[in-house]
């Protein structure tokens, strides 16, 4: 599989750009925010680290024991069948469990930790920590690994890899040989399609963390709070529908998906909400 595979001096310079950039771009984006607002930076790495235990601690482990058992080393049950046998229902749980762990993780940040902070600029600060967070973990730290695997594969070691996963998981397989044809092919145009997807994501982001602040800090709007429950798992419903083909969607259409969500979800909450905000701090009524 990786015998004659080779990896192409533009194709690294590509992979180290994209390591760069998406690690530096959401600390810098981070530290003109702070700057300019005199925002806490606490406030930035509260919503990252919420992000941590929500998403990664939290709902990861327990999403993969309910849906899918044997990734964990756990024998299939009656629930993980039940939803391998209907596809459709199965996506909607795969998009459910991030709506509901992540705009939970936001709602108790700002009920407990974040209390005091009533400023509105509180919000944008959460959901810079939060999206800048999972842009370093899901781009930066995997292209640092694309890097080394790229390497392996250059020097001829990364065959060990794959010898490995035939012994103990073949079904991988075809993971792997995936990701051997990326490597071999990475090019700008892939280095420009995850930074279009992310800047979007981000500004979801940002957009849902406005709706639960305001959730939090309005008893009348707290139906904010499950709306963006709805909004991101109807985001990730979608992306899941495509990942697991149960709909022939292209890589260009899934992103203008998620850009069509990131806009109107950032867009609706700034203006309706955060811009109507008067002297920097919320409306009457906050709790």
């Amino acid at each position: 599989m990786t015998d004659n595979a080779y990896v192409t001096a533009s194709s690294f310079v590509w992979m180290i750009t994209g390591a760069v950039i998406f690690i530096a771009a959401p600390v810098i984006m981070a530290l003109i925010w702070k700057i300019k607002k005199k925002e806490p930076f606490t406030t930035i790495l509260i919503g990252a680290a919420a992000f941590m235990v929500f998403a990664l601690i939290l709902e990861k482990p327990i999403q993969n024991a309910i849906l899918f058992p044997t990734s964990m080393g756990i024998p299939e049950h009656a629930i993980s069948r039940f939803f391998a046998e209907n596809p459709v229902l199965l996506c909607l749980a795969v998009g459910l469990f991030p709506g509901l762990f992540e705009e939970t993780g936001r709602l108790i940040a700002f009920k407990t930790v974040l209390k005091k902070r009533v400023n509105k600029e509180t919000s944008i600060s959460y959901g810079i920590g939060h999206g800048g967070f999972e842009v370093i973990l899901i781009l930066g730290i995997t292209y640092i690994q694309y890097i080394i695997y790229a390497v392996m594969i250059n020097s001829g070691t990364f065959g060990a890899v794959t010898e490995q996963v035939a012994a103990q998981a073949p079904e991988q397989l075809g993971s792997i040989k995936a990701v051997v044809d990326l490597l071999t092919g990475f090019s700008l145009a892939d280095l420009g399609i995850a930074a279009f997807e992310r800047i979007f994501a981000v500004l979801f982001h940002i957009g849902a963390s406005i709706l639960v602040f305001y959730a939090c800090r309005d008893r009348k709007r707290f139906w904010l709070y499950p709306a963006a429950i709805v909004i991101h798992t109807g985001m990730d419903f979608i992306g899941a529908l495509s990942i697991f083909n149960v709909i022939n969607m292209p890589a260009w259409l899934l992103e203008v998906v998620v850009a069509v969500f990131g806009l109107l979800t950032f867009f609706s909450a700034y203006l309706l909400l955060y811009k109507k905000s008067k002297d920097g701090h919320t409306d009457k009524g906050d709790s």
